[in-house]
């Protein structure tokens, strides 16, 4: 018949292609099989992208493998088209993908496009980047401040599995460490992945990369970039031509050959959890790559998280820190509010006041001394937590120790709903602060922009710099001045700052969050870690009273001993890293099926739901969370349940969909 299409030929060997289809539901998350063409025999590799036909519609894919049968007994469709032969997905990124996809109760094309970036063809068609001949190994001198600093690197250039949690000295000069670190992988023939939370952390550390490596020894991968430039550094890693990689949390996927160090640096900051299905955290990822590959790997920071203290209470890992004596002489001088009676006679209001006497006198005298001071204030976005009106301890669910807040709407007689708990969701119509006694709640607020306006006023003809936000700076000169920077935007200080003031510090330690006092003593060893050291005038005053145990750790320059009890307290209250936990978000009655679809391990429990703060006309809950909470030992089986029972829900044809994370980096 005129226009008919010729009969389509199998390929002569390994007709069947196993396809990894680009489909998100759960119940199709699994493999599927399709005929090659003799036409498309040469180019259909394992690893390359596809287009097959898919419930009557077009779809892309990967291509898994190639094999002699099918075992599906119907008949089989036509691989339509490959759209590259370029082997983007390897067999390391596959397992990676199933991996993170069966931790994380996700689905594989989840997974899959996290890690393989979109394709360029033009990119693809480029001349090859040269390979780098290995560096030279840098020398190991400044690690040797560190207890077993030296031995590490030795051990990554031998190539070992070393894995450690690096505690970063005060005022260190972290990215020319870590890129000796890169370069010590890079000299022994292997390759180092470093992840860091932002994009100023990566242009510091691919500078001092560069320095050691020259400039085409590094890539860094970045949300930054533009899609095709993107693509060409990500091929450039994929073919072997760069060894070290620095980057944000998309790089923790990189296609890196021969891993022989993995890096995550400041891994407290939430920018390392993806806030995409199936939301990895970029130290899990790491370190399960690592004990995959053999690879050594450093979590690293100025302070530490209650699951690196896991790493090194398990034995899986090893602490890098320095010495007592060494670390005294590194770091400034830290004052609390209230310490010692000679400064509450002096400033009476010293408890009140958010700005007080203590403040003013260590700012004044690193002014004097011509070096700029930092002011940190907490960023906007905070939560507004409850806490005893008296005392201002935060107020706690007596059920749970969960955060109390108040929730929307009114009660069927009118009157306003008490206090009750974001975690497990009991009210607290009778609050009793367990620190003074008092019944009084109040909410914690913040003023960021007022505070620049303030310090103004206070000293006048010093020049006032902001930093966060639109406009954050990179770095200040060595000259008097007041920057008052957000957590995470504080600029490189040349010389370092003379002082830095941490302003609300009990609004940090009041969110409501399962991390809230873990984040707020990370954010301040990381402005503390940027003053000069005590000998040479360095001052830091916290506001926040000095019997804190966090604060007594920022006092005392002492991250491991406030992250070992925040374990313990984690291990007593049944939460993450002590437990597993999966939140499970949706309308009411979305969470409420999906819950009862889940069948939990022996270990198992519910916690909730509890509304999520979106309330409809008549006070009734919008979106809810659950919580599903199990014995570590237990969390892949808690995952895969989860995963079983959104296959269930997707099979039915559930048209409300829920969000499941697993571990999520916050749980409100």
């Amino acid at each position: 018949m005129a226009g008919s299409r010729s009969p389509r030929v199998v390929a002569p060997e390994l007709p069947v292609a196993r396809v990894a289809v680009d489909v998100s539901l759960p119940h199709l998350d699994r493999p599927f099989d399709y005929l090659v063409p003799e036409r498309l025999h040469a180019d259909a590799v394992p690893g390359c992208r596809v287009r097959v036909r898919f419930n009557r519609q077009l779809l892309d894919g990967f291509l898994l493998e190639r094999v002699a049968e099918s075992e599906f007994p119907g008949r089989l469709a036509w691989l339509e088209r490959v759209i590259s032969p370029e082997q983007v997905l390897s067999a390391d990124l596959l397992g990676l993908a199933r991996t993170v996809a069966t931790h994380y109760a996700g689905t594989l094309s989840d997974a899959l496009r996290l890690i393989v970036p979109p394709r360029h063809a033009r990119v693809e068609q480029e001349a090859l980047r040269p390979a780098v001949a290995p560096p030279a190994r840098p020398r190991a001198e400044p690690w040797s401040r560190y207890e077993h600093g030296a031995a590490f690197l030795e051990a990554v250039h031998a190539g070992k599995p070393a894995r450690v949690v690096w505690q970063a000295l005060p005022g260190e000069d972290w990215p020319a460490r870590l890129a000796e670190a890169a370069a010590t992988s890079a000299a022994g023939g292997r390759s180092a992945l470093i992840v860091v939370p932002d994009h100023r952390d990566v242009r510091r550390l691919e500078t001092a990369c560069a320095a050691l490596l020259g400039e085409a020894g590094v890539v860094a991968l970045t949300a930054d970039l533009g899609p095709a430039e993107r693509y060409r550094r990500w091929l450039a890693v994929h073919r072997g031509a760069v060894r070290v990689v620095v980057g944000t949390r998309a790089a923790m996927f990189a296609p890196v050959h021969d891993l022989g160090l993995a890096v995550v640096w400041d891994d407290g900051d939430e920018l390392h959890a993806y806030p995409q299905s199936p939301y990895p955290h970029a130290r899990d990822v790491l370190a399960r790559r690592a004990h995959s590959a053999g690879a050594a790997l450093v979590v690293g920071g100025f302070a530490r998280t209650a699951e690196a203290a896991l790493l090194v209470e398990s034995g899986w890992a090893h602490e890098v820190v320095a010495h007592r004596d060494v670390v005294r002489r590194a770091a400034p001088r830290v004052t609390a509010i209230g310490e010692d009676d000679t400064q509450v006679a002096r400033d009476p209001t010293v408890r009140a006041a958010r700005l007080p006497s203590v403040a003013f006198q260590a700012a004044r005298s690193a002014l004097e001394q011509r070096a700029p001071v930092l002011v940190q204030v907490p960023r906007r976005g905070y939560v507004p937590a409850l806490a005893c009106a008296r005392c201002r301890e935060r107020a706690h669910c007596r059920r749970c120790a969960g955060p109390l807040a108040l929730p929307g709407g009114t009660a069927e007689d009118g009157a306003a709903r008490p206090a009750a708990c974001r975690w497990c969701g009991a009210t607290e119509a009778a609050f009793r602060c367990s620190a003074c006694g008092d019944r009084r709640l109040r909410a914690v607020a913040i003023g960021a922009g007022r505070t620049a306006e303030e310090l103004g006023r206070a000293f006048s003809g010093v020049t006032v710099r902001t930093s966060g936000g639109g406009g954050v700076l990179e770095s200040v000169p060595a000259a008097p001045a007041l920057i008052v920077a957000t957590p995470g935007a504080e600029p490189v200080a040349e010389g370092g700052y003379g002082a830095a003031l941490l302003l609300d510090g009990r609004t940090l330690l009041a969110r409501p969050d399962l991390r809230a006092t873990e984040n707020a003593l990370r954010l301040w060893f990381a402005a503390a870690a940027m003053v000069r050291p005590a000998r040479e005038g360095g001052r830091v005053v916290v506001m926040a009273e000095s019997v804190l145990q966090p604060v007594q750790a920022l006092v005392r320059w002492d991250p491991s001993w406030h992250a070992a009890l925040e374990l313990d307290g984690r291990r007593e209250l049944g939460f993450p890293p002590a437990k597993r936990v999966a939140a499970v978000d949706g309308t009411p009655d979305a969470v409420a099926d999906m819950v009862d679809s889940v069948e939990l391990p022996s270990t198992g429990e519910v916690l909730g739901p509890v509304p999520l703060g979106e309330v409809d006309e008549d006070g009734a809950a919008e979106r809810e969370r659950a919580l599903l909470r199990v014995e570590r030992h237990e969390g892949r089986a808690l995952a895969q349940a989860l995963r079983d029972a959104q296959a269930v829900r997707a099979a039915r044809k559930n048209t409300e969909p829920v969000r499941v994370q697993v571990d999520p980096f916050q749980l409100l």
